[in-house]
């Protein structure tokens, strides 16, 4: 005798449904977010990425009209076993609308379980490269800087004081998922330093000052921490007087400086290159 195959879910069609608020409020609320525990993503590519990175599921939206039937069946074959790896809650294209944060979505959103990372978490190559950000304010830039860590790559991405949430859906969105792919720890400024010192990773400090080095002519060979700060504000002074050296990118135009995200893949892929990796 086989036992019966469990049905889905019926399909939530309500924009008023209180699964359907409750996310809104994830999306919109950073505090909501770290009460639960919570960290939403959007793609099915990114969803991998945070799996194949541990990332343990706890509820998942699927639209079939824009999912497709073929994945739509795979993800929901976890739901159905005994006990069920999450739960899956197929939604109408118009209730998906409301949850996306994106435009041209692939009709997958997840909640999952958000991981407590500490920089004693870490576990670092014996010649590290780490991206260090300073009181990083903008998503956009941080899921930015997140692509260009797992591109290059570098070991890790350290956030001290950050402005932001690191898990927060403008963040996934810009990194395209890196934020799961790369290890990502956000700690007070003043501990990475201090773990960076303890670790031997030599520090540079990424800042328009006089008698700043030309990155081009700086040997990032060794343990390597590159520091940037924020646009606005760049680092502040005790960061930049902590770290070992001040390294510049020179500007030949009008303006004096880079957009942070771009500075930092200067940096990154600088110091890759100079490794041979």
């Amino acid at each position: 005798m086989f036992a019966a195959r469990p049905t889905p879910p019926d399909r939530i069609t309500s924009l008023h449904n209180p699964r359907i608020k409750e996310v809104v409020r994830l999306q919109e609320k950073s505090a909501e977010r770290r009460r639960q525990g919570l960290t939403l993503v959007e793609g099915h590519r990114e969803l991998a990425n945070a799996q194949q990175a541990g990332w343990a599921v706890a509820t998942l939206f699927v639209c079939e009209e824009l999912a497709g039937e073929a994945l739509a069946r795979t993800l929901l074959a976890p739901a159905q076993r005994t006990p069920a790896a999450y739960e899956y809650l197929p939604v109408s294209a118009a209730v998906f609308a409301k949850l996306a944060v994106r435009e041209r979505s692939d009709g997958v959103l997840a909640l999952l379980h958000t991981p407590h990372r500490t920089l004693a978490d870490l576990a670092l190559p014996a010649n590290p490269l780490v991206l260090v950000l300073e009181a990083v304010e903008k998503p956009g830039n941080l899921g930015a800087i997140l692509r260009t860590a797992d591109a290059a790559p570098a070991h890790a991405v350290l956030v001290g004081d950050p402005r932001t949430d690191l898990y927060n859906p403008n963040v996934i969105r810009a990194s395209l998922g890196g934020i799961f792919t790369v290890p990502t720890v956000a700690a007070p400024m003043a501990d990475i330093l201090a773990f960076l010192q303890a670790q031997g990773i030599r520090t540079f400090a990424a800042a328009l000052a006089e008698g700043a080095k030309s990155y081009t002519a700086t040997s990032f060979s060794g343990p390597t921490a590159l520091v940037l700060g924020t646009e606005a504000d760049g680092l502040t002074p005790a960061t930049r007087a902590a770290c070992d050296e001040t390294v510049i990118i020179p500007m030949r135009g009008v303006l004096d400086s880079l957009n942070v995200s771009v500075a930092a893949a200067v940096l990154t892929f600088e110091a890759v290159r100079q490794r041979g990796e």
